[in-house]
């Protein structure tokens, strides 16, 4: 039996969770609201403040929808309650990050500044000339858009040049050495 599909996810105070027809969920918190349709065979109930997941059968596309759709609703009580961030960091000479209005200004050695616009229901905000944060209640779009910026200018391997996120370790390579 799915260890994490079984536990049931606490739901905090001033934390309302919604189960409308189709298994549409929707959670809503102190900072905002987030609503998914989720697997229409997964039982979804509100038992007191918890919410719990229980499949119909065991078939291994039940056992695999069971923890997916328990993590997914965990994921937004916590996005609604504490949010999630994720840190990237610009590494390189003249590689900088600048924050106007919602505009991300990156110059990145290309002959052009990327411009990259905030989606809805993501912040970003830039700490000194090399550190972005992207924060948000949707852990989904946080990751999403952490990556799209990662993808202006990946690191690489031999300088560490790039934007990289701050938990990433980046393999270095040793570089030619000259003739002798």
């Amino acid at each position: 039996m799915s260890r994490i599909g079984r536990m049931p996810i606490a739901v905090p105070a001033g934390v309302t969770v919604d189960i409308a027809e189709n298994n549409k969920v929707t959670v809503k918190g102190p900072k905002g609201t987030l609503e998914r349709v989720l697997p229409t065979e997964m039982e979804i109930k509100l038992e007191g403040a918890e919410v719990v997941v229980s499949r119909p059968n065991d078939l291994k596309k039940m056992k695999s929808l069971h923890g997916l759709t328990r993590t997914l609703i965990n994921n937004m009580v916590v996005g609604v309650t504490q949010g999630y961030e994720k840190k990237l960091e610009v590494n390189g000479v003249g590689y900088r990050a600048a924050k106007a209005g919602k505009k991300l200004t990156l110059s990145l050695g290309y002959s052009h500044p990327v411009e990259m616009e905030d989606p809805e229901g993501i912040e970003t905000v830039v700490e000194g000339q090399n550190v972005i944060i992207v924060k948000g209640i949707d852990k989904e779009k946080v990751g999403q858009f952490a990556a799209e910026i990662r993808d202006k200018r990946r690191p690489e391997p031999y300088k560490g040049k790039g934007i990289k996120y701050a938990d990433e370790t980046i393999r270095r390579k040793v570089g030619k050495t000259g003739k002798k």
